[in-house]
């Protein structure tokens, strides 16, 4: 696929899928969160702890409905308290990201 062949879809997108497609672009060149991984076709490409399939947006919409982090450590055993550390930074640099992301899977069809 190239730019080109898919220049008319980018266009076609509304306001708001167009700075969701800058956002992935833009995150995409710059990966390189300590322990925080986006990986095509592994939930949804969406931004997940490293090595699991636990997206970020998920322990912080845990959090914020009143999970606390030892909550989250006992329910995900394959995280530690540093990738907690990790997803929470990653959450607050991000946070336009994760909140959509939260937002799509509340809305889901």
């Amino acid at each position: 696929m190239t730019l080109k062949e898919i220049e008319p879809q980018l266009l076609a997108l509304s306001p708001q899928e167009k700075a969701r497609a800058i956002q992935i672009l833009s995150q995409s060149l710059a990966n390189s969160w300590n322990g925080i991984e986006k990986t095509p076709r592994v939930c949804g490409g969406r931004a997940c702890v490293g090595k699991t399939r636990i997206p970020v947006w998920v322990l912080v919409n845990a959090r914020r409905l009143g999970a606390s982090e030892a909550h989250l450590l006992d329910d995900y055993p394959t995280i530690t308290a540093t990738d907690l550390v990790n997803a929470w930074n990653y959450a607050k640099v991000f946070s336009n990201e994760i909140e959509w992301d939260i937002y799509e899977n509340e809305n889901l069809d």
